[in-house]
């Protein structure tokens, strides 16, 4: 198999707005986000609710947190984030400008390791139609949506 990289490493952050935050306090450890309202994403491949992922010593684990809202899409999440509803956990590169303008306050941040991006996999050696050919120059492009 090939694994191509279509996209930067990302990051996911769990991110809340300052009157939030004022109000209900800054989670210490990810074990605090019991005691929390976060914003919940169903994944709609699966249909079950994404668990939050997070890193310590180099060992990944997940926290399935509970709170007033689930979404199914990560702009409606971070509206509702941003309105100070509750805590939520989305990729840097989607909040990061809110984070730069202060609008968004990133919490458990020594939590939060970099993984690599997005890959397209496929099979070597076999034959490839000339669809697929398009869509892998695309994909290797800088213009490429990602």
């Amino acid at each position: 198999m090939v694994a191509m990289p279509i996209g930067p490493p990302l990051r996911m952050v769990t991110v809340a707005s300052p009157a939030y935050l004022k109000r209900y306090g800054v989670p210490e450890r990810p074990e605090d986000l019991m005691t929390h309202r976060c914003i919940n994403l169903r994944l709609p491949t699966h249909g079950g609710l994404y668990p939050w992922e997070f890193t310590s010593e180099g060992r990944e684990f997940r926290v399935r947190v509970q709170g007033p809202l689930i979404m199914n899409s990560s702009v409606q999440i971070l509206e509702a984030c941003l309105a100070g509803v509750g805590l939520a956990q989305l990729a840097d590169a989607h909040v990061h400008e809110h984070i730069e303008s202060g609008a968004l306050e990133e919490v458990l941040r020594e939590w939060s390791e970099t993984f690599p991006g997005l890959h397209v996999y496929y099979p070597r050696g076999r034959h490839q139609t000339a669809a697929f050919k398009v869509v892998l120059n695309a994909l290797r492009s800088d213009e490429a949506p990602v």
